[in-house]
């Protein structure tokens, strides 16, 4: 048979045939067994979805273009994991809609942010980036504090995110509005809701204003949670394909 691979070779009809039969053949081979699948994101312990704020945060990123110049995705390579922490799991975006993950980088990876720095660091960075990182090429979001965060709709964006698969509770959806508020106000009767609504939900008032909810709390609330959810000491953060 392959002696006679020279007829498949003058003839493009039977070239192509073929070609398209071997392919057919891979391609039915690879995403057959994908339709017996529930699901090809293993589930992790610790993810939840977003709190209120947080979503009107990640709104926010998106809104303002962050995701231009900042991947969340740290890659199985040794000097992202030494430089970043450990490498990006595919459950960590389970509940992004579109998810962050990319390559291309002017500024650094943000998959594992959150804690890194404290709330007056952000703010800081946030109104002019040069303040604390001289040789940043960032430009400064100062209208962020100065704008109050527009929270009317934000039982309407829960509903939304249980539309593409998010799991937000009836009792999430109704506590919306107050779980948003609560979270910038750790004195409130309804910081204690948050966190067990939202499990490691970080309570703060997170541009240090407590008069109002502003664009930069939900920010920073948003930072803030980014690669805190899932307690890798349960991993091997170094991976199956670092090197």
């Amino acid at each position: 048979m392959l002696s006679k691979h020279g007829v498949f070779e003058r003839n493009a009809w039977l070239l192509s045939i073929g070609t398209l039969i071997v392919v057919s053949i891979g391609g039915i081979v690879q995403i057959a067994p994908l339709f017996y699948l529930k699901s090809t994101i293993e589930k992790v312990e610790g993810m939840r979805p977003y709190s209120p704020l947080e979503l009107a945060g990640r709104d926010i990123y998106i809104r303002e273009g962050c995701y231009l110049c900042h991947s969340q995705m740290i890659r199985s390579l040794r000097d992202e994991v030494e430089r970043y922490g450990p490498y990006s799991l595919a459950a960590e975006s389970m509940y992004d809609h579109p998810f962050q993950w990319g390559s291309k980088r002017t500024g650094p990876d943000l998959a594992r942010v959150g804690g890194k720095y404290s709330d007056d660091w952000h703010v800081a960075h946030m109104v002019n980036p040069r303040s604390v990182v001289p040789e940043s090429i960032m430009p400064g979001y100062p209208w962020l504090a100065q704008r109050k965060l527009d929270a009317s709709d934000v039982a309407e964006r829960l509903k939304a995110q249980v539309a593409v698969g998010v799991p937000y509770t009836e009792e999430m959806i109704a506590n919306a509005a107050a779980d948003l508020a609560a979270q910038t106000d750790p004195d409130s009767d309804g910081a204690e809701d948050v966190a067990t609504r939202y499990p490691k939900a970080v309570v703060s008032d997170f541009d240090g204003d407590i008069s109002e909810v502003t664009e930069l709390d939900a920010m920073i609330a948003y930072l803030q949670m980014l690669g805190t959810l899932v307690d890798f000491t349960k991993y091997d953060a170094a991976g199956p394909n670092l090197r």
